[in-house]
């Protein structure tokens, strides 16, 4: 069988759309990091890591992110330990970074030079505001009349406006010079804040040991779970440690650096032709250099632990995976044995069915019902290692529910349905029905079908077909059905006569219009009397009963249509007796035209 063009298309979207989507996927496939911080700079092919502030603070951001996936308590020690470490060398770093400021002095010039001028007259100033302050506080508890404690406001008012000036200043001194303690400062209040929200926030819960949290996986769907938890998580620390061992090496090769460039202070401040001011200078700056190489020792020491400690958490990792795989094993091994023992007990059955029953139909019937519930059970039972048994009753019950509604939902229609049917505006035995296009009357009326015993099409014949119609009720509430409302289950009714030309029309059709009058006349007063009735409208109804002829042309002369009411049950005679009174007006009519055109011969002769 071919494949058609509309197929093919349709495909060749679909492959599109699948091609497009994947490509998306695998460009977009970083926003999934667990780690999002230790990603490269884009176009930095080296894999160098950059940070995003001027102190690098990915050490607590790996152990922060790290200890939220922390499973055991062997998992949360080593979370908690390397929080502590990784919160110490950042603090250190920061100390690093403002003293490293403190010592890069750049000359200053134009208008930093101004702003370094502004700042000290500043500083004078608020020195100023204080000890004006200082004086009105002591003589406040002396004055009587309260003059100085106005005073008093007054000096705390303008010490705020020259302290907000002094901050400003020295924001714009850092900078027009480049000084970094500022930016370095307001990182470290933004730290200092966060950490304490942090910790507010952190849970003290040690949670369960390694073998206690791994028996909670008792089913195979949970126990893949957290075998691929464990081995995300597990990739996750050993990229921890290398980056950990990567800050080792980088801080080793500051450590060397700083030890040389301390040795070259060393020197020059022990130089003979300095100044006294520039060797005080020089050793101060040196002390510094010491100090700061103090905190890059602590620095490096806190990275080596940090390295160990994520080498640990791996090994820890590794054992909970290997927990993992065993619980694993396990259960494929319990769902082998379920499909092993369904198999031997269809066979054990079906030994059994063929030394008890001899008919090869019935045995046959049966062997068929005991496989699919051999299998069935089986199936449920290996579906119950894979999900478990359901917790929820509310969940069992709703599943259960649905899964009967879609089964049975013809049937529920159906009981439905005949409610409705039963109504004042229903149907019952032997009335005269439409159903899904099948006209009949109604025989019986079930609980979940109705019978029809079929009539065929009411412009063709209302003879019955000999064939008993069954339908479900749910047709009452979802299809659509057609009754007659009345007792006489009136209905309309044509029939059609054709006048060859040269017959006098007009009075061949008035008497055939008496004639249907007098014909239907009693069924017109009882089905207008019926519909009066069913209506219930005070009065004469909105409609006639009464017959009407209509002309229509046709190839060979006109057509006489003649429409009436009539009974459904009495049809056929109705039809046959108006047919019968229009050929003998018409057969009346021609006798007429024959001896007419006799006289006028007998005239001309």
């Amino acid at each position: 069988m071919r494949m058609t063009r509309t197929r093919k298309l349709a495909i060749a979207i679909l492959l599109v759309v699948l091609s497009t989507a994947l490509a998306g996927a695998f460009l977009t496939r970083g926003v999934m990091e667990y780690l999002p911080f230790l990603q490269a700079k884009k176009g930095n092919w080296t894999g160098e890591y950059v940070s995003h502030g001027i102190v690098d603070q990915r050490p607590w951001q790996t152990a922060a992110t790290l200890s939220g996936m922390a499973q055991s308590a062997e998992e949360r020690d080593f979370a908690r330990e390397a929080e502590r470490l990784a919160d110490h060398e950042v603090d250190q770093a920061f100390s690093q970074s403002l003293r490293q400021a403190s010592l890069e002095k750049s000359k200053l010039t134009g208008k930093a030079l101004a702003l370094q001028q502004r700042v000290t007259d500043l500083q004078a100033t608020v020195k100023s505001d204080l000890a004006r302050i200082a004086t009105l506080t002591a003589s406040a508890g002396m004055d009587v009349t309260g003059s100085k404690d106005s005073d008093l406001e007054v000096a705390k008012a303008q010490l705020g406006l020259d302290q907000n000036e002094l901050a400003d200043s020295i924001e714009d001194l850092s900078r027009e010079s480049g000084d970094q303690r500022v930016k370095i400062q307001q990182e470290l209040a933004a730290r200092q804040a966060a950490m304490k929200k942090y910790y507010d926030n952190t849970s003290k819960d040690d949670g369960q040991t390694a073998v206690t949290a791994a028996e909670r996986h008792k089913t195979l769907a949970q126990q893949i779970s957290a075998w691929w938890s464990d081995r995300n998580r597990k990739q996750l620390i050993a990229q921890a440690e290398q980056l950990a061992t990567a800050d080792v090496s980088a801080l080793t090769a500051d450590q060397a650096r700083l030890k040389a460039e301390a040795a070259d202070a060393n020197a020059s401040a022990t130089a003979t032709s300095l100044s006294s001011s520039e060797r005080v200078e020089r050793l101060q700056q040196l002390a510094a250099r010491q100090n700061i190489q103090s905190i890059l020792n602590d620095r490096l020491e806190a990275q080596q632990q940090l390295v160990a400690l994520y080498g640990r958490w791996g090994k820890q990792v590794e054992i909970q995976h290997k927990i993992i795989i065993h619980l694993m094993l396990q259960s494929l091994a319990v769902i082998a044995a379920i499909c092993m023992l369904t198999i031997l007990a269809g066979w054990g059955l079906q030994v059994a069915l063929e030394r008890v029953i001899r008919d090869r139909r019935q045995k046959h019937t049966l062997k068929t019902i005991l496989n699919l519930s051999t299998q069935l059970v089986g199936f449920l039972m290996v579906l119950l290692v894979i999900f478990g048994v359901p917790q929820q009753m509310p969940t069992i019950l709703g599943l259960t529910t649905a899964g009967l509604t879609v089964v049975f939902q013809d049937f529920i229609l159906a009981f439905c349905g005949w409610f409705v049917l039963m109504g004042p505006n229903g149907i019952g035995v032997r009335d005269w029905v439409e159903i899904d296009g099948v006209g009949g009357e109604v025989v019986e009326l079930g609980l979940f079908r109705t019978w029809l015993l079929e009539t065929g099409n009411w412009t063709a014949n209302g003879h019955p077909t000999g064939r008993r119609v069954s339908f479900l009720n749910g047709y009452a509430i979802r299809g659509k059905y057609f009754n007659f409302s009345t007792v006489g289950q009136w209905m309309w009714d044509e029939i059609k006569v054709n006048i060859p030309p040269g017959t006098n029309i007009h009075p061949l059709i008035e008497n055939i219009y008496q004639a249907s009058v007098k014909a239907t006349e009693a069924d017109a007063k009882m089905a207008e009397e019926e519909w009066k009735r069913v209506t219930h409208e005070e009065g004469l109804p909105q409609f006639s009963a009464m017959p009407s002829v209509n002309l229509r042309p046709a190839g060979s002369g006109v057509d006489v249509v003649v429409r009436y009411i009539t009974r459904a049950g009495v049809r056929l005679g109705t039809r046959n007796q108006l047919f019968e009174t229009v050929v003998d007006l018409m057969q009346g009519v021609s006798k007429d035209g024959e001896k007419r055109d006799r006289q006028v011969l007998q005239k001309a002769q």
